[in-house]
């Protein structure tokens, strides 16, 4: 598989990319001034290129989100970083209640332009209060939609699809993906990589040497995309079976239109996410299979979530309640048993 840059530098390229052809964009956050750029280093350079555009804010997410939507609602382009996902529960009165009903409020459509990134996950020993992955609480929400960073796609593409809605947008991040490298269409040792939908909508990757339909259709996001594969490898290596992995960059409104033949063909379908079970992202993905292709599946759908618990600093209980590649592997192998 070619080697391509990595994920943060992909994020900061997209947006110097906004920024210099929309001089309407600003940025919006916590500690986002050069030299800092952000506690992640997404926002690297931009003060220094365009220090009238990039807003350092006191540590207050009601209130810069709340300033961004009224950047937006005047007709420009922003994005907001919240430092941490866990904290995008204190701007969700302004999400919820006053960006996406804005959209649609007054009378007539109101274009607002705004991507809130939140980096999610844990993997990091961060502790309970900054390694959460959030995504389920903001699910189901008319006018906000959802998407997550993939090691599959171009962050250019996915900003330029977010702007272009018109609509209030959050871009999860879980944090394992930004010191990695992106996936490139091409092929590695053992997968192929590629896309799926004419939009690009879902990132594939599967056996180069598998034939016929796949033993196992994985559904993964953002940063449980390569424990799948990991999985994925083994399960090829030392079972022969033949898994397919699907990763898509927009988890709401939901679309599987694109994979549908796929998914229909598969002996099982396993849909993975980090957060824990109840009202998941992962839920809505089964429901939708069984409502698409019922008389066609060979099984339930199998879900994958962390354990219903805090996550804990120390590396070992972190991994014991995390989501792992071992864990997405037993589900397989149980589901095909059957």
């Amino acid at each position: 598989m070619p080697r391509s840059e990595r994920v943060v530098e992909n994020l900061n390229a997209a947006l110097h990319r906004v920024f210099a052809e929309d001089e309407s964009a600003y940025l919006i956050g916590e500690d986002l001034a050069d030299p800092y750029g952000g506690a992640f280093k997404v926002g690297k350079g931009l003060s220094t290129k365009y220090p009238g555009r990039v807003l350092s804010t006191p540590l207050s997410e009601s209130g810069f989100v709340g300033v961004a939507n009224g950047l937006a609602l005047t007709g420009n382009t922003v994005f907001a970083e919240i430092m941490f996902g866990d904290f995008a529960f204190l701007a969700f009165d302004q999400l919820c209640n006053f960006a996406a009903k804005s959209v649609s409020m007054y009378g007539s459509r109101q274009e607002l332009r705004m991507v809130v990134r939140c980096p999610v996950g844990g993997h990091r020993g961060y502790g309970p209060t900054h390694s959460q992955a959030v995504q389920k609480h903001f699910m189901g929400v008319p006018n906000l939609a959802l998407y997550e960073l993939t090691p599959f796609h171009d962050s250019a593409d996915v900003f330029a699809e977010m702007v272009g809605r018109g609509e209030p947008c959050i871009h999860f991040e879980d944090k394992t993906l930004y010191g990695t490298r992106r996936w490139t269409e091409g092929t590695d040792d053992l997968f192929e990589f590629g896309f799926a939908g004419a939009r690009r909508e879902y990132g594939t990757a599967q056996p180069r040497v598998g034939s016929g339909d796949a033993d196992c259709v994985i559904i993964a996001t953002g940063g449980t995309a390569p424990l799948a594969l990991q999985a994925a490898r083994k399960l090829f290596l030392e079972a022969e079976t033949v898994c397919r992995l699907v990763v898509p960059s927009r988890l709401y409104p939901l679309d599987l239109s694109p994979v549908e033949g796929m998914l229909a063909r598969a002996r099982r379908i396993v849909v993975v996410e980090e957060g824990v079970a109840g009202g998941t992202w992962g839920a809505d993905v089964a429901q939708e299979i069984y409502e698409r292709m019922w008389e066609s599946l060979s099984g339930r759908v199998r879900l994958v979530h962390s354990d219903s618990s805090v996550i804990p600093s120390a590396a070992h209980l972190e991994r014991e309640v995390l989501v792992q590649a071992e864990d997405i592997e037993k589900t397989v192998r149980e589901a095909l048993a059957r």
